[in-house]
């Protein structure tokens, strides 16, 4: 018999693929649409924990779960609805009714992630987006600039504002920036100095950064010295041949050259504090993330695998999301790996990994961890 833990995996990793039905549109609170990264999700808390459930996608509105007045509910062929549990929003910030004195609002500056996490898009340009033969198939990050919701380049200035803003009125714990890249060899480094300067001259939280591996390694000393504490470069996809055809700019950055990378940046920031975010779903076969995976996290490196989002307005918009059961297959052995080698997402100093709204992996570690002792 499966344990009430692991019926509570299942259940998130399944609402993570298939998405969530909102019956009441209006009830929606802190979510995401366009942008940089995974998206079109709604903010929830379930059992305690926060995660990200897809609402806005293609596969959300022909899910069979449905979300009606905090409650989930499973829809069955013959119509009948099995309540599931509970949930509760995670509550517009304080920081939002604020703009600079320009009249920038505050979350078109930065937004909240998860209930606890402020998110930013240093640069929502990227040179890889801006060439549709080299732009990764499933992004977005141009969709929220053309839409209004957010300014194409944050300065320091305005990102330190914000910051002691969110931290001081709803009591944001750690930072995540991310960045398109620009076509400069450090690959987007560059900003995430100056910013993490600049937010850490006046809030003492930890921060991720989020760029390209910048050809000179040298940089990673340089962003830890700025008062960045973890650092994420994402491979998104894992086989050579799928790189080409859904990351194909990114493509131009060898594997090769991305694990030399991950090994000096780990030996500046340490085990665990590096991640590489990858999307299941793309065409990777199960057995082909898991295996790369295992090499990431024996040089120190902690692969954040979550389901592929097909987001509205992009190439892949009505590419599948991955089943729960592919799901499973590479969250489960993947949690025994990060467990044995002792660099578990509770460890982490900041960022997606720490966050973890994005993905069931972290349930799925503690499970693993409870059967370590046994």
């Amino acid at each position: 018999m499966k344990s009430s833990q692991t019926v509570k995996s299942s259940l998130i990793t399944d609402l993570q693929t298939k998405g969530l039905r909102l019956v009441n549109r209006d009830q929606t609170h802190v979510s995401r649409r366009g942008g940089a990264g995974p998206s079109d999700h709604q903010a929830l808390t379930i059992d305690g924990t926060t995660v990200m459930v897809p609402v806005y996608t293609q596969s959300a509105w022909e899910s069979p779960y449905v979300l009606d007045n905090g409650k989930i509910t499973q829809l069955e062929t013959n119509g009948d609805a099995i309540p599931l549990t509970d949930v509760t929003y995670t509550k517009t910030p304080n920081f939002y009714g604020l703009q600079t004195e320009d009249g920038i609002p505050y979350e078109q500056i930065a937004t909240l992630h998860s209930s606890d996490v402020l998110a930013t898009t240093v640069l929502q340009t990227c040179i890889r987006y801006e060439s549709r033969r080299k732009a990764c198939k499933f992004c977005s990050i141009g969709q929220s600039l053309s839409a209004g919701r957010t300014i194409a380049h944050k300065t320091p200035e305005q990102l330190a504002e914000v910051a002691k803003a969110a931290v001081e009125m709803d009591g944001i714990k750690h930072i995540v920036m991310t960045t398109g890249t620009p076509a400069t060899p450090d690959r987007g480094a560059r900003v995430m100095c100056d910013s993490a300067k600049a937010i850490r001259a006046v809030v003492d939280v930890p921060i991720q950064g989020q760029c390209e591996p910048p050809k000179d390694h040298a940089w990673f000393q340089k962003m830890k010295d700025a008062g960045i504490d973890a650092l994420g470069m994402h491979l998104e996809v894992v086989t050579p041949a799928v790189r080409e055809q859904v990351t194909p700019g990114k493509a131009d950055v060898s594997l090769d050259e991305y694990f030399a990378a991950f090994e000096a940046a780990v030996a500046v920031f340490g085990r665990g504090q590096v991640s590489t975010y990858i999307l299941a779903g793309l065409g990777d076969t199960a057995e082909a993330i898991v295996e790369t995976s295992k090499k990431l996290v024996q040089i120190g490196v902690y692969p954040f695998v979550v389901p592929f989002v097909p987001i509205r307005g992009t190439p892949l918009e009505d590419h599948p999301a991955p089943s729960k059961a592919f799901m499973e297959s590479v969250l489960k052995p993947l949690a025994e790996e990060l467990v044995t080698a002792g660099i578990t997402s509770d460890k982490s100093e900041a960022g997606c990994v720490k966050c973890g709204a994005c993905s069931s992996l972290s349930r799925y570690e503690k499970e693993a961890a409870n059967v370590e002792h046994l």
